[in-house]
């Protein structure tokens, strides 16, 4: 046999009144104009960093390695092995 439900009881839905007026609020919003000017960044630094990756159960094989001299130089390289097996590296320099 199958499961056995009751008959759905519904009741009419609540009555609201609606506010004769609106009146404004009572409190004043306290806000900052907006900042405008010059920001502040600190000076570039100086860095140096490599990774590489072998992980043989993705056959996924890459490295990268970067400098930069803390000064707007940044030199760089980076490699891949691709799905057909070839090897492909980029070299990057930004001045």
């Amino acid at each position: 046999a199958g499961p056995a439900y009751s008959a759905p009881a519904y009741s009419a839905a609540p009555a609201y009144a609606a506010p004769s007026s609106y009146s404004a609020p009572s409190y004043k919003p306290a806000y900052k104009p907006a900042a405008y000017g010059h920001e502040s960044y600190d000076a570039p630094a100086p860095y140096n960093f490599e990774y590489s990756v072998n992980d043989p159960h993705t056959y996924d094989v890459k490295s990268q390695s970067e400098y930069a001299d803390g000064n707007g130089y940044v030199k760089g390289s980076y490699s891949l092995v691709e799905p057909d097996g070839s090897t492909r590296t980029v070299e990057y320099t930004a001045d």
